[in-house]
């Protein structure tokens, strides 16, 4: 069956760093877009960025710009996160979804797999 499996969520002070996973199993990754959305409590899940199936087309939300870096290795079935210089707005449960066939890169309902989330969460 279909799995996302994400990690390496966690508590990060502000300007701190870190790295999440999501591994992918149970449909052929190569052919799929990846994207990573988050959820902060009370508010809608957002797009935060994507990449297309070979990696050399990506978007990012202007509020992760310049600090936020998603990258595949499709031999390992598996898609990463950079995050770097976080920002208590960045505490959210960050999840990966999986798409065949994605045009609008920001909209949730294109993507037809979902992980389960992994919580981010930026405080002192």
């Amino acid at each position: 069956q279909v799995q996302l499996v994400e990690s390496g969520g966690g508590l990060v002070q502000p300007g701190g760093s870190l790295r999440l996973s999501c591994a992918a199993s149970g449909f052929t990754f190569s052919s799929y877009y990846m994207g990573w959305f988050r959820q902060a409590p009370g508010k809608k899940r957002e797009f935060v960025s994507g990449l297309n199936r070979s990696g050399d087309t990506i978007s990012y939300a202007d509020s992760v710009k310049g600090r936020f870096t998603i990258s595949r290795d499709n031999a390992k079935n598996t898609v990463y996160l950079q995050m770097n210089s976080l920002k208590p707005e960045d505490t959210a449960v960050y999840y990966c979804a999986a798409g065949s066939q994605v045009l609008g890169v920001t909209n949730s309902g294109e993507y037809d797999y979902w992980g389960q989330g992994t919580q981010v969460t930026v405080s002192s």
